[in-house]
């Protein structure tokens, strides 16, 4: 692994607000630059991290916070090809070497907590059952799976009795994380996942105390985040939502009122941040623009704006306020180094979308380090 060289460069006077450092609660960050979290598929046997996966998260140490990518709390949230879980003695061994490289880097990092509900198919599912959702809707279009690409099937609507063994095995998850040496945990309500499919009204269909309002359709991610808090505390807790994205078949009808309640009824946790998918939310033409400082009022926390930002417009982000932390997925994926590349303001590797998901070290952890000469 090569050395991040970010203390040689922050001697520079860069003048960027990227760079600066930030209290995300009682967790110091060396700077504002978040690397998002991103499903690479190179999780070994049973979903247990390899060390390749330490060297690619200690490559990016220089982030002022690391979210590792989606890590699902219980065999029956897997919906994907050889992504990690945080569910057995081994995979939280491995996510410990993980946090012990990057730590070793002076990095800090949180895990992603996952299920994926409705997004799965038989073949991943213990006992070849049906994939578990809040109503029995099924999504369009088709997934990888092990006998390769395959439909989605109709999932089962979770029975009432299901939802509270669901929340405990996020708690469960949040325990192992904390003993595997995390800095913070992010609960993923974002990108059609199960927390985001009770969410919305397009896929929570449900005529009990979680569906129907908003404030119903909120109720099991504030079951959830409360249990998570009570192993970390709030301030080491953080949410993802992507308000308006349509991955995964996701929709609602008043995607505003729908996270502004939802947002609303976690203010009283007093979480550690917020974490909002929202691309083009720096253009105030946009409802992304709304939602996002709608949120901000609603939920008095620490925000992370997602969603195709480059240093000009993260950077716009932090100074007008829309945020106070701008994270970034495929410029990390590409650059270890990007913290240092944006100080110096020096070119980005080029991303190699073939090698995103799946294989080994090609387009993982072999993407070039700035000239140490720059």
């Amino acid at each position: 692994m090569h050395s991040s060289g970010m203390e040689d460069v922050m001697t520079t006077q860069t003048g960027l607000e990227l760079l600066a450092p930030f209290d995300l609660g009682t967790t110091k960050l060396r700077n504002r630059m978040v690397m998002a979290p991103m499903t690479r598929s190179r999780a070994g046997t049973g979903g247990v991290p390899t060390p390749l996966v330490a060297t690619y998260y200690a490559q990016r140490a220089s982030a002022g916070l690391i979210i590792t990518e989606a890590t699902q709390v219980a065999p029956q949230g897997v919906g994907y090809l050889n992504t990690p879980g945080i569910h057995t003695q081994s995979q939280e061994d491995g996510w410990r070497a993980v946090t012990d490289a990057v730590h070793a880097r002076g990095g800090r990092v949180a895990l992603q907590l996952w299920h994926v509900g409705r997004i799965s198919h038989p073949s991943f599912q213990p006992g070849g059952g049906l994939p578990v959702a809040p109503s029995a809707i099924r999504p369009e279009g088709s997934m990888t799976t092990p006998n390769g690409k395959q439909p989605f099937v109709t999932p089962r609507a979770l029975d009432i009795s299901e939802i509270p063994v669901i929340v405990d095995q996020f708690a469960a998850g949040a325990r192992r994380a904390k003993r595997a040496g995390f800095d913070a945990v992010e609960i993923h309500g974002a990108n059609g996942y199960l927390v985001d499919q009770f969410l919305r009204d397009g896929s929570n269909h449900r005529v009990d105390d979680y569906g129907g309002s908003a404030a119903r359709r909120a109720r099991f991610l504030v079951e959830v985040t409360k249990a998570v808090v009570d192993v970390w505390g709030p301030t080491r807790v953080g949410v993802r939502f992507s308000p308006t994205g349509a991955y995964n078949s996701m929709s609602d009808t008043d995607p505003e009122t729908t996270f502004a309640t939802a947002a609303a009824a976690l203010r009283p946790l007093g979480l550690g941040w917020l974490h909002v998918y929202a691309p083009g939310a720096v253009d105030p033409a946009t409802l992304e623009h709304r939602i996002v400082r709608r949120l901000r009022r609603e939920l008095d926390a620490p925000f992370v704006l997602n969603g195709g930002l480059d240093r000009s417009t993260a950077e716009h982000a932090l100074h007008t306020g829309l945020a106070d932390l701008a994270a970034f997925g495929v410029p990390y994926l590409a650059n270890p180094d990007l913290a240092e590349r944006f100080a110096l303001d020096l070119p980005l590797n080029t991303p190699d979308h073939a090698t995103f998901y799946g294989g080994a070290e090609r387009g993982y952890t072999d993407y070039p380090f700035r000239p140490q000469a720059a």
